[in-house]
């Protein structure tokens, strides 16, 4: 059993206004109705039990002598309404959080709905200028029978036999060490403090149903992978009149065969001759607006990049801001030659050597590695 002064983050010397505005603040953390992880509520349920036990001056001391076991004491556990005001402090403190499972009526109140995700893979063109798509979700709509009280028309929603309306019931738990009573929520009601006697047949007295419903969302332009998109009111709706949740939609892009993307900028490569790359050339290449020329200027060395001016991405938020297109460029040298052609080139290496004698057997050597000379 974790130690409660630990679980309340206070020291052994703590006076009660100390153990007060640390049990608001860590209970205000794990309250189940503000802290979806995993075991916030029974986290939450041991930050109560251990101020329950440090706030009775009485309970404190036996706890400090003798842990655990000193809490059966002689005559067991106080009742809740005589722990010095604990349950007046529990009510007030989360009359503004929508209630807890000690907060009895106050459940009964409005509670949002909560927020889906829907995953949506796009095509790398339709990230990059964006597009309007129609998709499906699963929600939960509040039920148009019984405009969401859950009660077939005509009738409502009366207060619980169980607990008396408060939504609360005390157990007296028996142990080897005395018994004390502890404050849970009430099974009938689930802590609303009201039943449905008389359900609407449409919801099953539930106040929402699952609908499949069809909606168009705008996707705007330059969003990639695991960008986010909000749609305000489209999650389960929420009970008792509460709003609706939210839908998020994460995307997905797909590659692309010929384009990548770095940030803003779209990535590729073309293959060029040895000709057009010494001679210059213009060639089509693939953008994302379509085929464009792109110029390969005289004496193009092999790796080099060429930019192709606003055919990047645009901006997200900002789509007539837009990125580059930047591209490699690969050489291909040829492995085989006509006659004519290693006639010319060998022509053109004499010429070379000749300009330069002094390089006259180191280039007819390159040129002879390059076009298989022997």
């Amino acid at each position: 059993m974790a130690d409660y002064y630990d679980l309340l983050g206070v020291s052994r010397d703590a006076d009660g206004d100390t153990l007060k505005r640390a049990y608001r603040r860590m209970a205000r953390q794990y309250h189940p109705d503000i802290n979806k992880e995993p075991g916030a509520e029974e986290r939450f349920k041991e930050i109560g039990r251990a101020y329950e036990v440090l706030g009775d001056p009485q309970t404190r001391a036996r706890y400090d002598q003798f842990g655990e076991a000193g809490l059966g004491g002689s005559g067991g556990m106080p009742d809740m309404g005589d722990m010095g005001g604990f349950a007046d402090l529990f009510e007030t403190f989360f009359s503004g959080f929508g209630g807890g499972p000690s907060s009895g009526p106050q459940r009964s109140g409005p509670q949002k709905g909560e927020d889906l995700r829907y995953d949506l893979t796009i095509d790398f063109i339709q990230a990059v200028f964006g597009q309007e798509r129609e998709i499906k979700i699963p929600h939960l709509e509040t039920c148009d029978t019984c405009d969401g009280s859950g009660a077939k028309p005509g009738s409502g929603p009366t207060n619980c036999a169980t607990c008396g309306g408060v939504g609360q019931v005390r157990r007296a738990t028996r142990t080897p060490f005395g018994s004390f009573t502890q404050v849970a929520e009430c099974p009938a009601c689930n802590g609303t403090g009201q039943v449905i006697s008389d359900p609407c047949g449409s919801c099953n007295g539930q106040g929402v149903k699952q609908v499949r419903k069809k909606l168009r969302i705008n996707i705007p332009a330059g969003v990639d992978t695991g960008t986010r998109l909000r749609v305000a009111g489209e999650g389960n709706a929420g009970l008792r009149g509460g709003p609706s949740g939210d839908l998020y939609v994460f995307l997905k892009v797909k590659n692309h065969s010929k384009l990548r993307r770095d940030g803003l900028t779209v990535l590729s490569e073309v293959h060029v001759s040895y000709l057009q790359a010494i001679l210059g050339d213009t060639i089509e290449v693939e953008t994302v607006d379509g085929p464009a020329n792109l110029e390969i200027p005289v004496g193009t060395q092999p790796n080099s990049i060429l930019t192709l001016e606003n055919k990047g991405i645009p901006k997200l938020g900002n789509p007539v801001a837009r990125g580059n297109q930047r591209i490699s460029v690969n050489v291909k040298l040829p492995t085989r030659f006509s006659e004519e052609e290693r006639s010319l080139l060998e022509e053109l290496a004499t010429h070379y050597s000749a300009k330069g004698k002094q390089h006259h057997h180191h280039n007819s050597g390159l040129f002879g590695r390059l076009f298989g000379q022997n």
